[in-house]
């Protein structure tokens, strides 16, 4: 085990890591490396003390595979592959090789992955997730494997870098859009689920105060619009304005063309893995990067005429 160029006292560090957590300095390096040998317990003591102690590994660029790891809580969407061709290109440009790997159906990762990951020791990894739990982020840390956040959920942690789009603009800008057309009776569907979007449509449809519009949180969800309105009879956008967010194919395909939120995906994805690539630099070391959104405006919105045509809308 060479320690010698660790940060934070090499020898000495780990050495004490080991006494306080009553564990083996070969313990200690197999939790470093990623080893499953090791009961969950023990590992979050060494992972927690090797934190309270400033632990980091030096990162040696000869020891570090030309992988870079993309880790999803799902993989079933167009969505996901818009992040993963902008993993791509990053990485092509500099001769690495995407590792996908699922967490499960959460917006927290799963730690199963960390073992395998921390084994590989990639150029980095880019974790699409709402939060990211803070041991995942001490045990990274320790083995000096950068890592960022894609599209987190409201105010991203400040020690962690993330790129994310301004959805608050995008969602304002849908709205402005749907009421400057005479819309007031606006719903607003979330989550990524063409079926939800379904169920959450022919819900709202059937209601006493049918909707004049939908604003739907992905344009698959606003697909699952489109649907209800079908089955229901209604008409888009001469009965039904529909928005959806995003702007992935299938919805700028649909019938009619989406009105749409177009959030940078690729784009995300393209400078979240250069933060990878650019560990050292002071400006990235907790960077947040916000990318623009834009509406683009298709055949799923119309004007409301009247106040009267309201009620029949």
């Amino acid at each position: 085990m060479h320690d010698e160029d660790e940060t934070g006292g090499g020898r000495v560090t780990l050495a004490r890591v080991a006494k306080e957590a009553g564990v083996s300095m070969p313990t200690v390096s197999k939790v470093l490396n990623g080893r499953t040998d090791v009961s969950r317990a023990t590992r979050a003591k060494v992972v927690r003390l090797l934190d309270v102690h400033g632990y980091r590994r030096r990162a040696q660029p000869s020891s570090r595979s030309p992988l870079i790891d993309i880790v999803f809580h799902e993989l079933e969407s167009i969505w996901a592959m818009e992040l993963i061709r902008g993993v791509e290109n990053v990485a092509k440009e500099n001769r690495a090789t995407v590792v996908l790997t699922e967490s499960g159906t959460r917006h927290t990762p799963a730690p199963e992955w960390l073992p395998g990951l921390l084994r590989r020791r990639p150029l980095g990894v880019v974790l699409v997730c709402s939060s990211l739990p803070g041991d995942i982020k001490r045990r990274l840390r320790a083995a000096a494997i950068p890592f960022a956040v894609i599209d987190p959920a409201g105010d991203a942690d400040p020690d962690v870098p993330s790129v994310g789009s301004a959805n608050w603009a995008g969602g304002l800008a849908a709205t402005r859009h749907l009421t400057g057309l005479g819309d007031r009776r606006v719903a607003i569907i979330t989550g990524p689920k063409v079926q939800r979007g379904f169920a959450h449509a022919m819900e709202l449809l059937e209601g006493p105060e049918r909707p004049t519009a939908v604003f739907a949180g992905s344009d698959l969800q606003a697909l699952g619009v489109l649907e209800a309105a079908r089955v229901k009879g209604l008409r888009v956008p001469e009965d039904l304005s529909v928005v959806g967010y995003d702007d992935v194919p299938p919805g700028q395909w649909s019938s009619p063309p989406l009105t749409m939120v177009h959030q940078p995906l690729r784009h995300m994805a393209e400078e979240a893995a250069r933060m990878l690539l650019r560990p050292d630099d002071p400006g990235t070391a907790a960077q947040r990067i916000e990318l623009a959104t834009q509406l683009v405006v298709r055949q799923s919105t119309a004007r409301l005429e009247d106040e009267g045509a309201a009620a029949d809308r």
